[in-house]
């Protein structure tokens, strides 16, 4: 089978059998096309040919040209290829001995309650595009939204009457989110005043721009980028982080782990439990500042 052939096959099964997100099926394509480069340098025709060396050699290669987390991503598409075509076709698994270290997991840049206000408080809601902006930020902070969540929510997922969103989220798993009293009030208030104003012809998108467009999550990260800059935050916040933003304040809240991991629409507690190192890395820093022992012995280490 030409090497080709086998990366379409393999990508219209993910697409189509397995419910894979957009930008994951995106990510394999992309990883899955340097591998097919590789190989047509290399004079590999038929994706049967390739030997375990030849793996290796392209590890090598990626070892030296990319972060850690690129290489892990791109071994990963690599190897669940070959396994399904191992599986679909009886082919020779060449990535049987190929691992994927998981790496050190880094802890999420997340914003404060503070900044938070802060970033909230920016929006003049007598403005329709502050309106609008201030509701698309509203949504991914207070219910924890991913980007792509935020900009294809339907109109007949939110329900503002009984504050509850159905959302689509990854794998077209469906799961539902209370939305907080000044999340539904700032919802509320785009829907009934700049909706209207704005629609151009009949459409399902909770969120158009004034144009009567949907929205991309192109859009909502400059958006969000100059947001920062124009009242001062000094952090790296994307769409992503306000959603770390939610989880840890949850967390900090005292919400269950387990309810947190439902309302993210995680598949795997492990990835919702990345939350617990930030809530105890905060502890350590507020013990640090506050108890007297800790300064005691931080003036003695310094000869006081």
């Amino acid at each position: 089978m030409k090497v080709e052939n086998a990366i379409r096959d393999y990508i219209l099964s993910i697409a189509t059998n397995q419910g894979r997100a957009d930008n994951t099926i995106e990510s394999y394509t992309r990883d899955l096309k340097k591998y097919q480069a590789f190989l047509e340098d290399k004079k590999i025709e038929k994706i049967e040919k390739v030997k375990d060396s030849d793996i290796n050699e392209l590890v090598m290669q990626l070892n030296k040209n990319y972060a850690q987390a690129s290489v892990n991503r791109m071994k990963t598409a690599i190897r669940n290829l070959h396994r399904f075509l191992n599986f679909k076709y009886d082919m020779k698994d060449p990535t049987l001995n190929l691992t994927v270290s998981k790496g050190e997991k880094r802890l999420p840049i997340y914003a404060t309650e503070q900044e938070i206000e802060k970033l909230m408080g920016r929006f003049n809601d007598e403005k329709a595009e502050d309106l609008f902006n201030h509701a698309i930020l509203e949504s991914i902070y207070g219910m924890g939204l991913r980007v792509s969540e935020c900009c294809n929510l339907k109109t007949n997922q939110v329900n503002l009457h009984d504050g509850f969103v159905n959302v689509i989220g990854k794998g077209n798993k469906e799961r539902i989110i209370p939305i907080p009293k000044r999340t539904k009030e700032v919802m509320d208030s785009y829907y009934r005043t700049v909706r209207p104003l704005w629609q151009k012809k009949a459409t399902n998108r909770f969120f158009i721009n004034r144009f009567g467009k949907p929205v991309y999550s192109e859009y909502v990260e400059k958006m969000l980028r100059e947001s920062i800059i124009d009242v001062d935050i000094d952090k790296h916040l994307t769409p992503h982080k306000l959603r770390h933003s939610y989880a840890t304040h949850l967390l900090e809240g005292g919400a269950d782990l387990r309810v947190i991991q439902e309302l993210l629409g995680h598949s795997d507690i492990s990835t919702t439990e990345i939350y617990t190192h930030v809530e105890t890395e905060r502890l350590k820093e507020s013990y640090r500042n506050a108890h007297p022992l800790y300064k005691e012995r931080g003036l003695k280490k310094n000869g006081k």
